[in-house]
């Protein structure tokens, strides 16, 4: 029976159609069909506050400015895509095209000066493909894949406008049309006049320009004078030029992506490499406590002692002393304890699936706002499992505030989250800045925090209640065990938090770099595959390093170790903030709010990893403390 299937199967092969995962579907446009070039917002990697490409005195379409349909996601990250008075029409060629007249006043000057000074950049669209600029020079050439093309530059002299644009369009033809590819845009700044110094108030048709051919695209040698931003009337041209190209439209973004191998390979394989020496290392030494000094110590204190021997009373030492309190509740905050293992819980889940999704290409940057939006979403759904975790900890804790315990689940870490984000929100908007979310969005957000995330850690807490407690192999006494002092310097609770971070930290920090490129310098991140594999490397290494100094702190008899596992491993995200503290002044800030905006999310951002790495490492603690204390005799 099967094989028929399987010749049926075959035959069905050739008939079926590939598609596209990142869920973009392919526009397939006639010779002279309309291509709309669309505008989005006007960024700055040293100010990090984007504006509306129409708060400056650029040329507006005739039929008014319409804002494209956007999701979540595109809101959150300060999108704000527009349509453009440019007009393209596939495969025909424009030269000379004259855009419009603007008349600059002083404030127009002034914004445009501090736009240019600050190192904006545009960003279009066409297909929902971004522009990659062109930017030529007496020396070089550079061209960009990311970021967008420059406003314009200055100089020690003035401040120059990039006034007019080669629009440069690669279309990959099929037999029923042709599909865009590509899309570069080479910006010029051209003093531009008319022939017989004719005049143009920008109503109807313009005269000839002496400053451009109609015969062929703008070329930097042809350029005379250059646009300085003064007041006065200002003209603004295009070119388009439509080229053949040989790639096919699902593999369009990977010269994106890849911005034409800049970043090679063979450096996020490096990466891997050094995370895995490190999981390496140590493995072997987990690998020897289990095997050698565990073993040993198990078969000793599990030996039958002879008549000389009890007659001797040799007196134990070790791990063992303590299994009457080694699984004692912590005596210092247990709810809060609680509380952060959920919502470490939480995060971790939001970030293994989103990576998940990413990983298989889903979540590409070709479905701009996807990423913010699945990671939003499964944040909030990841609640039944924070509110889960808690309950089941604090019920065998034997807590008796368990709605405390619950709220404080629901609300600790996203209230903080949104308060903190509602604060920059209203900076961002006394800005003007398109980073400002709208009012409809925020509501989106409070109905999915209060909606969907609060029930969800409810439920979640019902379900922890309901069932038993965890189990221990041991009884706990009724009255604590002593820890021996002094303590070692070595085993004390501040030494083994900062060097629990270490290696975390080390197996992690490469491609810690392009994650933070892409966050904060508009560089396209696309190696999902190498990050999901960081990420499981990163928290092997939290597991392993936690066991690890656990064991050594067992060994000294000192059984307080539920709050130092989590703060072991959780000591990662202080050398995360320490990194990003290191990696700011790449981005040669001169605003003060771009060092509030920053350290602000870095902030959010390190806490959420400091939950998450501090809950796998209590995770295998707890699980390695019931391993070994199973498999002793105990009286």
């Amino acid at each position: 029976m099967a094989l028929p299937r399987l010749v049926a199967l075959a035959a069905l092969l050739p008939a079926a159609r590939p598609f596209y995962l990142p869920g973009v579907a392919p526009r397939t446009f006639r010779y002279g069909d309309k291509v709309e070039l669309k505008v989005n917002k006007l960024t700055s990697v040293h100010t990090q506050i984007p504006y509306d490409y129409y708060s400056l005195k650029f040329c507006r379409p005739r039929g008014g400015i319409k804002q494209a349909t956007e999701n979540l996601g595109e809101f959150l990250s300060g999108d704000l895509i527009e349509n453009s008075p440019y007009h393209l029409f596939m495969e025909q060629d424009q030269f000379c095209k004259v855009l419009c007249r603007v008349e600059l006043g002083k404030r127009d000057v002034d914004a445009l000066k501090t736009i240019i000074r600050e190192e904006y950049h545009h960003n279009w669209i066409i297909d929902n493909l971004p522009a990659a600029s062109i930017v030529d020079s007496e020396q070089y050439i550079i061209t960009a894949y990311a970021g967008g093309f420059p406003v314009g530059y200055a100089d020690h002299k003035a401040s120059y406008l990039f006034n007019h644009v080669n629009i440069i369009v690669e279309y990959h033809p099929l037999d029923d049309g042709s599909r865009v590819v590509g899309f570069y845009v080479e910006p010029f700044t051209v003093a531009h006049r008319f022939q017989n110094d004719a005049s143009w108030d920008g109503s109807g048709e313009a005269p000839a320009l002496a400053t451009c051919d109609k015969s062929g695209p703008m070329v930097y040698e042809a350029i005379a004078a250059k646009q300085k931003v003064e007041a006065g009337p200002v003209l603004f041209t295009y070119d388009v030029l439509w080229r053949a190209s040989n790639v096919k439209w699902a593999s369009r973004w990977d010269i994106y992506l890849s911005m034409d191998n800049a970043v090679p390979d063979k450096v996020h394989w490096f990466s891997i490499v050094n995370s895995l020496l490190i999981v390496l290392f140590l493995t072997v030494m987990v690998a020897m406590i289990m095997v050698r000094n565990l073993h040993r110590d198990i078969a000793r204190y599990n030996k039958v002692l002879s008549d000389e021997e009890k007659a001797e009373e040799r007196e134990e030492s070790g791990w063992k002393l303590v299994h009457a309190d080694v699984f004692r509740p912590p005596d210092r905050l247990p709810m809060l304890f609680c509380v952060c293992v959920g919502t470490g819980c939480q995060v971790l889940g939001c970030a293994g699936i989103s990576l998940i999704f990413a990983a298989a290409g889903f979540l590409s940057p070709a479905n701009r706002g996807s990423l913010a939006t699945a990671v939003l979403v499964l944040f909030v759904m990841m609640g039944l499992w924070a509110g889960y975790a808690s309950a089941t900890l604090y019920k065998t804790f034997k807590g008796r505030l368990w709605q405390k315990c619950t709220l404080c689940t629901a609300f600790c870490f996203p209230g903080l989250c949104f308060c903190t984000f509602l604060v920059f929100d209203g900076l961002l908007y006394s800005y003007g800045s398109t980073g400002a979310v709208p009012v409809a969005s925020l509501a989106s957000l409070l109905a999915l925090w209060f909606g969907v995330s609060v029930p969800l850690v409810f439920v979640g807490a019902y379900l922890g209640y309901k069932r038993e407690p965890l189990v221990y192999p041991v009884i706990t006494s009724n009255i604590p065990r002593e820890v021996p002092r002094p303590q070692p310097w070595y085993l004390s609770c501040a030494f083994a938090t900062l060097v629990g971070g270490v290696l975390p930290f080390g197996a992690c920090f490469v491609e810690l770099f392009f994650i933070l490129s892409s966050m904060w310098m508009d560089q396209y991140y696309y190696v999902f595959g190498f990050t999901a594999l960081v990420f499981a490397i990163l928290l092997v290494t939290c597991c392993e390093i936690t066991i690890v100094l656990c064991y050594f702190q067992l060994c000294a008899e000192n059984y307080h170790w539920w709050w130092r596992s989590f703060l072991t491993s959780g000591s990662t995200a202080i050398y995360v903030f320490l990194y990003s503290c290191v990696y700011f002044s790449r981005l040669e800030a001169d605003e003060w709010f771009t060092y509030v905006l920053y350290f602000g999310y870095m902030g959010l951002i390190c806490l959420g990893l400091f939950l998450l790495t501090g809950a796998c490492g209590f995770g295998a603690c707890l699980w390695f403390t019931k391993k070994i204390y199973g498999s002793i005799k105990v009286d």
